[in-house]
């Protein structure tokens, strides 16, 4: 059993409570790797000599209320190097009994999950930006679709039912077809949901060519996110915001195996004259999100409208 844990890969160490201030008795190779410490350096020693500036008193309270309660749990407590480098570790801390009960030792198991916790604060952070993008955008493409659809209705009622079905569609656009990542799509009815909801004027701005093609499940929530940012665009500052614009969609699907990709392109036109943005917010969204894929994304800011190029492999 000793062999066991001195070859472990998972850091371990023990101490002993039974001796002043529950030191340190035995460390493995992979605890010793982890730290930077050597053995010789750290028998004799209390655990806390691993925690520094950034590590937190309720993570240290914690500690001590398992060791306390002679309790097996895993606390997450940022601990420091020999070095001085931090790193946040899953500390599994638990007792060690002998055969009639009584209590022996304490193990203390380290797993260095920096890396695992800044991946998902990155994810959780653009998750956040792109929540609060889309919000936004629902109020500004709400205020140019009641602008431009108020000159084609005469009757108050009609208006209000257009306004009721349109907050529909962009509700169904947004809060529906991107949250459904297990289920299969086909391109066409993706984008004659956006159709509906876009479209200001009516479905005659919008015209989509293309294959039959089946959006694989990890796409359908990438994609729904991308075309619901072209369309809000287009509505707030390109065709879809003027009465004589349209934009076109169309692709193909290029290679075979899992080399297949999906190619498509959306061109605006009879908006008004465009520029490149100063800023990237929306567009810096959906190039990151696209590109956790293994897509792209590119942009073409020609004054008679926006041509946009979507480039994202059919296979996971």
């Amino acid at each position: 059993m000793f062999d066991v844990v001195h070859h472990a890969r998972l850091p371990l160490c023990i101490t002993d409570p039974h001796s002043p201030d529950n030191p340190i008795v035995f460390v493995n190779p992979a605890f010793c790797a982890l730290t930077g410490y050597s053995a010789e350096e750290v028998i004799g020693a209390n655990c806390r000599f691993l925690q520094g500036a950034e590590t937190t008193p309720e993570s240290v309270a914690e500690v001590r209320a398992l060791v306390e309660n002679r309790a097996v749990d895993t606390v997450e407590i940022v601990n420091y190097r020999k070095d001085g480098t931090p790193f946040i570790n899953a500390l599994q801390i638990g007792p060690i009994f002998d055969a009639d009960g009584n209590l022996r030792f304490f193990f203390g198991s380290q797993l260095d999950i920096t890396q695992k916790r800044t991946v998902e604060d990155s994810a959780r952070r653009l998750a956040d930006d792109e929540i609060l993008h889309r919000l936004k955008n629902i109020v500004n493409v709400m205020t140019v679709i009641t602008k431009l659809s108020a000159r084609h209705h005469s009757s108050v009622t009609e208006f209000g039912d257009m306004l009721t079905a349109r907050l529909a569609a962009l509700s169904e656009v947004h809060f529906s077809n991107a949250l459904r990542p297990g289920d299969d799509m086909m391109l066409s009815n993706l984008l004659g949901s956006i159709v509906s909801a876009y479209a200001a004027i009516d479905e005659r701005q919008f015209a989509v060519k293309g294959p039959d093609v089946v959006v694989p499940p990890n796409l359908v929530s990438p994609m729904s996110i991308v075309l619901h940012e072209l369309s809000t665009n287009a509505v707030k500052y390109g065709a879809l915001g003027a009465e004589s614009g349209r934009v076109d969609v169309d692709w193909t699907v290029e290679g075979a195996g899992p080399g297949e990709q999906l190619r498509l392109t959306w061109t605006e036109r009879g908006g008004p004259s465009i520029a490149a943005p100063t800023r990237t917010g929306g567009t810096g969204i959906i190039r990151n999100i696209l590109k956790a894929t293994g897509g792209q994304l590119e942009f073409e800011w020609a004054p008679e409208g926006l041509v946009s190029t979507l480039l994202v492999p059919l296979r996971a």
